[in-house]
C-alpha cells in the first residue's frame, strides 16, 4: 500500500503576527486572541485527507523564545528560527528555499501568509498537487488572489481554519447565506 502524500504547512509567524497586531487589533495580541496552531495542522490534515507536516518559520536574531519554540514543538511544528543581516527578510527568504524544495518532491503545500512576495513562487504550477494559502481574506495581497486561476485554494484563518478561541474584531465582506443579524445585534 503506497504512503499518502504530505501536506506541508509553510507558517510565516511573522506576516500573520503584524497582520493581526497591526491591522486587525491595532496593538499586541493578548494570549487568547492568538491563533491555536494546532488547530491549523488539524485543518490541514482534515480538509485535504491525509497527513500535514508544520514548519514554522520565525525571526530570532539575537533571541530565541524557547517557551513558543517549546509549544510549536509539542504541538507537532518544526520551528525554524532564522537570524541574517540587518534588513534582510529572513524568513521570506527561507520560506522561498523551501517552496523551490517542495516543487522537487511529492507533496502537497499550504502556505499561511498574506504576503505578496510569494506570488511568483507559487504562480509556477506544482504539477498534480493541492496548493493553499491560509490567511486573512481582507489583508490578503490582491496578487495572491490572482492565483485561483491556477488552482491555488484560499482558507480564512478565523473563519474557515476556526484557529482563534476568541471572535477577532474584523470587517470582511459577509456571504448573504453565511449572515447572521444576532452577531450584530
Amino acid at each position: 500500500m503506497a504512503t499518502p502524500r504530505t501536506t506541508y504547512v509553510l507558517v510565516d509567524g511573522e506576516n500573520i503576527d503584524a497582520t493581526l497586531g497591526n491591522s486587525i487589533l491595532g496593538r499586541r495580541p493578548r494570549p487568547e486572541e492568538r491563533p491555536r496552531w494546532d488547530r491549523l495542522l488539524h485543518f490541514a490534515r482534515d480538509e485535504w485527507g491525509q497527513p500535514a507536516a508544520g514548519l514554522f518559520f520565525l525571526a530570532a536574531n539575537s533571541d530565541l523564545p524557547m517557551s513558543f519554540v517549546q509549544a510549536l514543538l509539542a504541538m507537532g511544528y518544526r520551528p525554524i528560527p532564522l537570524s541574517g543581516a540587518p534588513g534582510q527578510k529572513v524568513v521570506d527568504i527561507a520560506i522561498q528555499r523551501t517552496l523551490d524544495e517542495l516543487r522537487r518532491r511529492e507533496a502537497d503545500l499550504m502556505l499561511v501568509s498574506n504576503d505578496g512576495d510569494f506570488v511568483e513562487a507559487l504562480d509556477h504550477p506544482f504539477e498534480g498537487r493541492r496548493v493553499g494559502v491560509v490567511g486573512f481574506v481582507e489583508f490578503r495581497n490582491g496578487a495572491l488572489g490572482q492565483l485561483v486561476d491556477r488552482g491555488v485554494e484560499f482558507f480564512d484563518l478565523e473563519y474557515d481554519v476556526e484557529a482563534f478561541t476568541a471572535q477577532l474584531p474584523r470587517v470582511r465582506i459577509i456571504p448573504i447565506d453565511e449572515f447572521d443579524p444576532a452577531a450584530f445585534l
